[in-house]
């Protein structure tokens, strides 16, 4: 149960890290250098399923993408597939459960930085994904690399959403979170103990290297 569990989480928090580092600093970039109407609300939107208990969040995911949501259904209908019940389904909890903060870090981070900076950039001629990518990213590369970090150990951890959507299939959905569950209440206190220390010790990994990186660079 131990290492299938912890092939699965790596599993899925590997591919939703990499969705939520594109997708949330991409929201984030909107946020904080765009103007238009209805910015806030969307920011709200976005922040939703940081302040929502999972449960919620994975019951509106449900009625989303299950198999008789409001997209899941006509993608059943159409192709026979359901994403319920699957490691994608954990793939898509995790992503939408994590990525208010990446986008939170990825705002404030690209927030600090100068715009001026990126106005002469423009001026001398470069594109705006080119400024993007050579003067706003590495400038606050730190804080969205510190999003990232954050994103990773919350989709790591995920239970509740990941319940709801992904059910929990030993070998097929069951991440560690889950596996510890079902441990506990199958009373096999040994094996919870493990997957909780595993658990523990990347989560303390991931806080230690998000605080050396929301540290100021020194200076020599």
């Amino acid at each position: 149960m131990i290492w299938n569990a912890l092939k699965l989480s790596l599993q899925v928090v590997s591919v939703s890290t990499l969705v939520i580092a594109v997708v949330g600093t991409a929201f984030g970039f909107l946020l904080a250098r765009r103007r238009f109407p209805g910015k806030e609300l969307l920011d709200a939107v976005l922040t939703l399923p940081m302040v929502l208990p999972p449960t919620v969040v994975g019951y509106y995911l449900i009625l989303i993408l299950g198999r008789k949501g409001l997209l899941g259904a006509p993608i059943y209908n159409l192709t026979g597939w359901s994403m319920t019940f699957t490691w994608i389904a954990a793939v898509v909890a995790s992503v939408v459960v994590a990525s208010p903060l990446m986008v939170k870090s990825a705002r404030a981070a690209i927030e600090s930085v100068n715009p001026d900076y990126e106005n002469v950039s423009r001026i001398m001629g470069k594109g705006e994904w080119e400024t993007f990518f050579r003067v706003t990213l590495p400038l606050a590369g730190r804080g969205i690399l510190a999003g990232v970090i954050l994103s990773f150990a919350r989709a790591f951890g995920e239970f509740g959403a990941t319940m709801m959507l992904a059910g929990n299939i030993s070998g097929k959905t069951q991440t560690m979170p889950l596996a510890i569950y079902e441990a506990m209440a199958a009373g096999e206190d040994g094996t919870a103990a493990w997957l909780a220390v595993i658990l523990t010790g990347i989560s303390i990994a991931v806080v230690y290297l998000t605080n050396r990186l929301s540290r100021p660079a020194e200076r020599n």
